[in-house]
């Protein structure tokens, strides 16, 4: 066979898997919000559907994976193709994690309705569920057109998730010791909390990919995590 045939070839194949990435991760971008906007809303038909869809998320990480496998088996790419095809395997690892995180949001929230609601807790998860959706959307995009620019903004910005957490997480503790009825609504609140703060860090490990795979290099500064609710709580013992 030609080799610029098979070169042409394996462009399609990989155009494919690209364009399932991007499918994967317009559900998830989907899932957040919806899952955000369920809570607020204390929603549980909707919660229920985001529940259903993580099931579409798990079919094209399943797709991806072995699409993947075969254009690797069948096309022997060079080094350069064989790192972007690595790159697409952890993207979508990545996505269905926080499709997972999604989910689990939904879940929560059917409990969360039949509890005492926290006065506006759901305003501050909502706003925390949408800065990582638009993270993701330009984690995304930094990924098609190969913009290690704008994958070192994301990077950046997971900061940010991680100071809304630690204020959210101080928040539920005051809530819980002024009045212990509250304590399960918090615990769920503080865990769909926790899940969207690891949302983030999903999110910058594709922008992350984003720069390797546009430099070679990983990013060269080591990313320091913002949370310190461990730290705080080890201090609350003493």
């Amino acid at each position: 066979m030609p080799e610029n045939h098979i070169a042409s070839a394996f462009d399609r194949d990989l155009e494919d898997i690209q364009a399932q990435i991007m499918k994967m991760g317009g559900l998830v971008e989907r899932a957040i919000i919806d899952a955000a906007d369920s809570l607020a809303a204390r929603d549980e038909e909707k919660a229920e559907e985001i529940r259903l869809k993580d099931k579409e998320i798990d079919a094209l990480e399943e797709k991806i994976n072995e699409e993947s496998a075969t254009l690797i088996a069948l096309r022997a790419p060079t080094a350069i193709d064989l790192r972007l095809i690595l790159s697409v395997l952890k993207i979508s690892g990545n996505l269905e994690r926080i499709g997972d995180y999604a989910k689990n949001m939904a879940k929560r929230t059917s409990v969360l309705v039949q509890l005492t609601e926290i006065d506006e807790a759901h305003v501050s998860l909502k706003r925390m569920a949408r800065d990582v959706s638009l993270m993701l959307k330009d984690a995304l995009d930094a990924y098609i057109r190969r913009d290690a620019e704008l994958a070192h903004d994301v990077i950046r910005r997971d900061r940010e998730i991680d100071q809304l957490y630690n204020a959210l997480f101080r928040e539920f503790l005051t809530f819980m010791m002024e009045d212990p009825r509250n304590i399960t609504a918090c615990m769920h609140l503080h865990f769909i909390a926790k899940n969207t703060e690891r949302m983030g860090d999903h999110v910058t490990s594709i922008a992350e990919q984003t720069v390797y795979l546009v430099t070679g290099e990983r990013p060269d500064e080591a990313r320091q995590k913002e949370d310190r609710t461990s730290v705080d709580a080890r201090v609350s013992e003493v």
